[in-house]
């Protein structure tokens, strides 16, 4: 009997044993691994975006451009960081709110050089920090601001380094007071230290010579304020620009003549103050002009005045539109140009340009690898395109190639085309 029951237990063992094993097997059964999975992700970039200057761009822009609120702000300070310009899509790259795959979306929109390094010498100050070369031993406080420029300091530190030497009564004083200038770093005082012709030391009773200018008192006399000119305004204690503005405001927009004193204390440069101290001495007396008839079969339009155009019969807001679209083309090249204007009389104007002359001899013209960047930027066939031809000629300084690359409507093409010569 016990040994009957010691096999039975060994074979239930034995089964218990074979039942753990299979388990086993099949439990530990390595899974065949799933395959890569790989999103195709679509591009995050609008369908029409165009070719952009990122130094341009707003914050709206750049959320046009896919990019969150927090990345925009990531991004704008980094250009401060890197001096408030990004001068190459390389510098662009490195900003961590831009991914990598963003990067590559928008690459070939960007409007700037890859590396920022330009073979062309000629636009290389546009995109490289200027190095500060010294030919041999200076007095800085003889230094104009086409000086320092020269040098190698922007035309802004060149202001800076003179308001600075101004601040000090005129003179840099010393080497001393000179290291003291924020705009000059310690790297380019080194450079220019041994150059310098000044005394190493300031003197202890620095203090006690500095002259400030006092301001001047004003002398006041009775005048007549419709026959004073910018120097006249200038004797009464005004600057030279708020001299010039009260100018234009009494022949611009007051035609020539101060009515009343409500119309010299509307000056916006006069303040209150200013025109109580000045009221005692104005001897007011209108002028009345003589109204002279205009030969306009001998009046050049790109000479034409606001107030000829008045006396032709145009109303103001015409003869204003025809004057401020002339100064920002600086000058019409031909009399069609004239009838494109906003808000004018159309068919006035065809009769005034069928009498008048036009003389295009004066209005300037560059090729596009030589216009100033300010006149393309202001003008108004250009500035659209404006970027696109400042970027394209640093690297393709030929017209012929610019226009290839420009890719302009016909219409376009040929308006601008009048102001290149």
């Amino acid at each position: 009997m016990m040994r009957k029951n010691y096999y039975q237990k060994l074979a239930f063992m034995v089964i218990l044993l074979t039942i753990l094993l299979i388990f086993q097997k099949y439990t530990s059964r390595s899974r065949d691994p799933f395959p890569d999975i790989k999103f195709i992700a679509g591009s995050s970039i609008p369908k029409n975006v165009s070719d952009f200057d990122p130094n341009v761009l707003n914050k709206e822009q750049w959320e046009k451009l896919g990019f969150s609120e927090k990345q925009i702000i990531t991004i704008l300070k980094y250009k401060d960081v890197v001096g408030g310009t990004f001068t190459s899509k390389e510098q662009l790259k490195k900003c961590y709110a831009i991914s990598e795959e963003k990067f590559k979306e928008l690459e070939s929109f960007i409007l700037l050089p890859d590396n920022g390094k330009i073979n062309n010498p000629k636009y290389s100050n546009h995109f490289e920090k200027k190095e500060i070369s010294v030919s041999g031993k200076f007095n800085p406080d003889l230094f104009t601001s086409h000086d320092w420029a020269k040098m190698g300091f922007s035309e802004r530190q060149s202001e800076a380094i003179l308001k600075y030497k101004s601040y000090l009564g005129g003179s840099f004083i010393s080497k001393e007071k000179f290291k003291e200038c924020f705009i000059i770093s310690p790297e380019n005082y080194r450079k220019l230290e041994p150059y310098l012709l000044l005394p190493l030391k300031t003197p202890e009773k620095f203090k006690t010579f500095v002259s400030y200018p006092e301001k001047i008192k004003v002398q006041y006399h009775p005048f007549d304020p419709n026959s004073m000119n910018i120097d006249g305004w200038k004797a009464l204690g005004f600057s030279e620009k708020q001299a010039n503005t009260i100018v234009n405001y009494r022949d611009r927009n007051l035609h020539g003549s101060f009515k009343n004193l409500d119309d010299i204390q509307k000056c916006f440069v006069i303040s209150a103050k200013k025109f109580q101290e000045l009221r005692p001495y104005i001897k007011l007396n209108p002028v009345e002009v003589k109204q002279e008839k205009t030969d306009f079969s001998k009046t050049d339009l790109n000479m034409i005045t606001f107030k000829q155009l008045i006396e032709f019969g145009l109303d103001e807001k015409s003869a204003g539109s025809i004057i401020g679209f002339r100064k920002k083309l600086r000058g019409f090249v031909n009399k069609q140009q004239i009838l494109t204007t906003y808000n004018i009389d159309k068919d006035l104007v065809q009769k005034l340009i069928s009498i008048a002359p036009l003389d295009a001899s004066t209005v300037p013209r560059y090729s596009l690898t030589e216009a100033p960047e300010e006149w393309l930027k202001d003008h108004p066939y250009f500035k659209y395109s404006a970027d696109k031809i400042i970027f394209y000629r640093t690297s393709y300084p030929d017209d012929k190639k610019i226009w290839k690359f420009l890719k302009l409507k016909p219409e376009y093409e040929e308006r601008m085309k009048l102001y290149v010569k």
